[in-house]
């Protein structure tokens, strides 16, 4: 019986996760099982288990890597505060509301990371403190506030823009989704004054 390279079994790792963010993002985390992911990365389901010991720890590192994802993203933008408001702006955008499977993962999956176990969890701090950290970092020398309190206050906005993307896309009538995310970005970028 032949082996797999390293490489192979990094590259289907990968492609585990990848399509594992995008149906979690749309399916959930409990509406999306083994066999459902497995067909998605075109595998069998025996072949999970040689990449991951559980569910639990596919999808910590999922959550990690769609939050890795998201932050990469921030570099292409300008630095300072015109990078906050560019990145608050993208985040509350229809096309934002409409790609949930492209999208972040805090809007998509948050009810249930909160009841997921430690280890999603815990990935999910590490994310999101680095979403803060970058967007913070933009932030000093522009604010009046400064250090864990810029921080804080970052943290305050990110939850602003995670409810109100979830409560658009929960909106039946178009137009006044499109007000709850314009009235959002106002919202935003106000705290971050």
């Amino acid at each position: 019986m032949a082996r797999y390279s390293e490489a192979h079994k990094v590259e289907t790792r990968a492609r585990i996760v990848e399509t594992a963010g995008r149906r979690f993002k749309c399916d959930g985390i409990d509406g999306s099982g083994v066999a459902v992911l497995m067909k998605d990365a075109g595998l069998t389901n025996g072949a999970f288990y040689a990449h991951f010991p559980s569910k639990d720890a596919l999808v910590a590192e999922v959550v990690a890597a769609e939050l890795a994802t998201q932050l990469a993203a921030y570099d292409e933008l300008p630095p300072g505060r015109a990078g906050v408001e560019q990145i608050v702006r993208r985040y509350l955008s229809v096309e934002h509301r409409d790609a949930v499977a492209a999208g972040c993962p805090s809007a998509a999956l948050l009810d249930e990371i909160a009841r997921s176990d430690e280890a999603v969890r815990a990935a999910y701090d590490a994310g999101v403190a680095e979403v803060v950290e970058a967007m913070a970092r933009r932030l000093e020398g522009t604010s009046r506030l400064e250090g864990d309190s810029l921080r804080t206050q970052v943290l305050s906005a990110y939850a602003l823009m995670i409810g109100t993307l979830q409560v658009a896309r929960s909106l039946v009538d178009d137009a006044c989704s499109r007000a709850v995310l314009e009235r959002g970005v106002d919202n935003v970028l106000a705290l971050l004054a």
